[in-house]
């Protein structure tokens, strides 16, 4: 009874702090509002220890609260054959929908001019932050129709925000009273209908994001000013809410964010990690990142993220995934975007591409509308490289790297290294991914080391390949581009190579 009256007190508490907004006096914490290091950060320097791709074994092992042990945990194969996921950023962030998701921050935190100017010019004086919550209709949210346009990108997981700095929860969660998709806004639980579609329709892995902190929370604020002595936040909110989407939804990935102030002891993460390991509904499948404090990033956990838009242009020692936006500057749909700020599609195939050459994952982010649309320029993105990869994608899901990522003497030329056949003696295929279509109309590969038995084909092509041998490498010629099936990025599978 006791726990029951601290919860609803503090609940009260919460929300009424939320409806009344911040003030500039309450607003005390100005480092609080930086903008994600993850944004800005140069391509660091990755963690040495590489996890293993290998099946769990030992289903009876335990995992401990310490990261030397949950680092020993092998990578569920799942993820690193899937090459490709769609992160979806949604929100209340999703209703002003102008400059980025971090728009209450930018507005009410650090006073940026553009945002205070747009709220002066379109919202009545004395509105807060919390009032768009209402706004957040989700009317046309077709779950249904979501999961058919994510399943045709091709892309094997998708990872939600559950919940982003602002606080709001997509699900009803006990933790997040009367500032959740149920209390406020669409009145439907958004989480559960996406997962439920995403299951009965695709074979999709279903997968969240969640933040670790919130920018305006009292318990929050509270606890920075004790100096993360105490954990008032993280054990009335921030862990619960963890447990709770994990023993409800089942996610196959936990995409942690917001980790940068406190180290991940105030966090109590490898308490929570462990138990998603060793406990949880989805210990043998489930896959964390690396946000799980200050000083994880790039250390721990089963895939690194590192920074955003992180695409090192090398092979990495370790499994790591480049999440990616088709808007150039947000990851929440934007109503002041111009079309020079999307990604084309020869531009997203070209990251995806260089990416798995390197050994990582590609999360390709799309931000849908208040009302509960993925804008069409989205859903062309997407149909558009799920069409590539029905041609090509042969030479991604699945496949490896090769022992050379990109060709030395022809730029824009990538490898990857596929499955291959069972067969005895018969090798891996090597696939040459061309991003440029060669004027000349050849294309001179020389990292390939040839053998009696080489074959050259093109995918997407019908006809026999013209090739012969050059020092090094060998030159290929190019069938009329009006006979090919598709029209960027263009795949040679090279069969018996010499390695």
């Amino acid at each position: 009874m006791h726990n029951l009256s601290y919860c609803l007190l503090a609940a009260f508490l919460i929300t009424v702090y939320i409806r009344t907004g911040s003030s500039t006096d309450e607003f005390k914490h100005e480092t609080a509002a930086k903008r994600s290091p993850y944004e800005t950060t140069k391509v660091p320097s990755m963690s040495q220890k590489k996890k293993p791709h290998v099946p769990i074994q030992d289903q009876s092992y335990r995992y401990t609260p310490d990261w030397e042990s949950l680092d020993s945990r092998p990578l569920p194969l799942w993820y690193d054959e899937a090459k490709f996921g769609i992160f979806i950023h949604w929100g209340v962030f999703s209703v002003p929908s102008f400059g980025s998701e971090w728009f209450w921050i930018n507005w009410q935190g650090s006073k940026n001019p553009k945002y205070v100017e747009f709220m002066k010019k379109n919202y009545p004086p004395g509105f807060t932050y919390p009032e768009f919550g209402p706004m957040f209709t989700a009317e046309f949210f077709d779950p249904e129709q979501w999961a058919e346009i994510l399943k045709s990108s091709g892309a094997k997981y998708i990872v939600l925000t559950s919940k982003h700095h602002e606080g709001f929860t997509l699900w009803p969660s006990k933790y997040s009273w009367n500032w959740n998709a149920v209390d406020v806004g669409p009145k439907r639980d958004l989480v559960g209908d996406l997962a439920n579609a995403i299951r009965n329709n695709t074979d999709l892995k279903f997968g969240l994001y969640h933040s670790l902190y919130e920018w305006f929370h009292p318990l929050y604020v509270k606890d920075k000013d004790n100096n993360w002595n105490t954990q008032d936040f993280v054990k009335s909110k921030t862990m619960p809410e963890l447990y709770e989407i994990v023993n409800k939804y089942q996610p196959s990935v936990i995409w942690s964010d917001g980790d940068w102030e406190p180290n991940d002891k105030y966090w109590n993460s490898t308490d929570f990690i462990a138990w998603l390991y060793n406990d949880s509904p989805v210990k043998k499948e489930v896959v964390v990142n690396d946000r799980w404090g200050s000083g994880t990033t790039c250390k721990h956990g089963d895939i690194y993220t590192c920074t955003d838009r992180f695409n090192p242009g090398t092979l990495q020692p370790h499994k790591w995934e480049n999440c990616f936006t088709i808007d150039r500057k947000s990851w929440g749909f934007r109503r002041n975007a111009m079309l020079s700020d999307y990604f084309s599609t020869p531009d997203l195939i070209k990251e995806m591409v260089t990416t798995i050459s390197c050994g990582g994952n590609m999360l390709l982010n799309v931000g849908p509308t208040h009302y509960g649309q993925i804008p069409p320029i989205y859903e062309e993105r997407l149909r558009q490289i799920g069409g590539w990869l029905r041609i090509n994608g042969e030479a991604i899901y699945g496949s490896r790297p090769w022992i050379f990522q990109n060709d030395t003497r022809t730029p824009e030329i990538w490898y990857t290294k596929g499955k291959g056949s069972k067969e005895l003696f018969i090798s891996d295929p090597v696939y040459a991914i061309i991003l440029e279509w060669p004027k000349s109309g050849v294309i001179e590969l020389t990292a390939p080391t040839t053998t009696g038995s080489t074959r050259v084909t093109f995918l997407g092509y019908a006809g026999a390949v013209k090739w012969t041998l050059s020092a090094p490498g060998i030159r290929v010629s190019f069938p009329s581009k009006s006979k090919v099936s598709n029209d960027w990025a263009w795949v040679l599978r090279l069969d018996n190579l010499r390695y």
